[in-house]
């Protein structure tokens, strides 16, 4: 488990791909962060070069222990990559999905998104359940301070709301994250709460979702998965339908698409009364991507 890493910064638009062209350019690879000049390479203050290597890591884009580049980090943020500048709203979609499902990096997104089930909720009462959650888990030894755990739980919700444009707030913190354009989570009129309710979510393309459960069925060495549990998370794992915060109806229909999006690979069965998704033929995650930015690119030529 890990909290409190970002330094309070939220992730901004340009940090990924600022970032990454730092460390793809630098003889010094992934230790460009620790430069005196990293300040000057990257163009923002010290706690923001932190910030943006950590953000670099909780979303997939980097390894988690060297810092080097993954295969996914190299096809989307390099310069020929599939959206270096976040450009398809599909790209936040898969970003998400990366950093909600990294347990060890970014604990209090995945339990937002997989163990907080309130539909309506205020920031107190999001960071009490937070701390909760972390009293309950974790050993007495590594348990972070409370002031931690509430910085986590009031970032989240900064990440994923669009801001109100109040006169009061600082500008830093008025500039919204990639995630504020996903909708999961809104704020109320008089802003003394949110919701964050499963919907259809016509826009959360077929690949991406595909690209999770990919990455599940092979965390859980399986290749077939009751629909249940990709609804509802089961154990220390991670389910797309909660994460996406889709409606039960809606995961089905988008699993219907899978199925037609990706020929012969997926099944939807009737086992015993439970319906099942099965991965009939293997394939890699990443095949699902390259499909979804490849259809992409041809809709806008056309």
């Amino acid at each position: 488990m890990a909290f409190g890493r970002h330094e309070t910064f939220a992730l901004r638009y340009g940090w990924l791909s600022k970032g990454f062209n730092a460390i793809l350019s630098s003889k010094k690879g992934a230790k460009v962060f620790e430069d005196d000049d990293a300040t000057v390479v990257l163009g923002v203050g010290k706690n923001m070069v932190t910030s943006i290597r950590y953000w670099l890591r909780a979303c997939g884009m980097t390894d988690a222990v060297s810092g080097a580049p993954t295969e996914l980090g190299v096809a989307l943020l390099s310069e020929n990559g599939f959206d270096p500048y976040l450009e398809d709203e599909a790209t936040v979609w898969l970003l998400h999905w990366l950093l909600v499902s990294n347990t060890g990096l970014a604990t209090s997104w995945y339990w937002f998104f997989n163990r907080f089930h309130k539909p309506e909720f205020t920031g107190q009462e999001l960071a009490t359940a937070l701390v909760d959650f972390v009293h309950d888990q974790v050993i007495a030894k590594k348990k972070p301070a409370a002031t931690t755990i509430k910085n986590d739980a009031g970032l989240l919700t900064r990440m994923y709301t669009q801001s109100k444009g109040n006169t009061r707030t600082p500008l830093e913190d008025a500039l919204d994250s990639p995630f504020a354009l996903l909708k999961l989570v809104t704020q109320s009129a008089g802003g003394r709460s949110y919701q964050s309710r499963p919907m259809a979510r016509p826009e959360l393309p077929v690949g991406v979702l595909g690209f999770a459960i990919c990455q599940l069925l092979e965390a859980k060495k399986t290749t077939v998965v009751p629909i249940e549990d990709l609804m509802y998370s089961r154990d220390e794992y991670v389910a797309p339908g909660s994460v996406f915060r889709l409606t039960e109806a809606s995961l089905v229909t988008k699993l219907e698409e899978l199925t037609v999006f990706i020929p012969g690979v997926f099944e939807i069965r009737d086992t015993a009364g439970q319906h099942q998704l099965y991965m009939s033929e293997s394939i890699d995650a990443m095949d699902l991507i390259k499909k979804h930015y490849a259809q992409s690119q041809q809709e806008r030529v056309a």
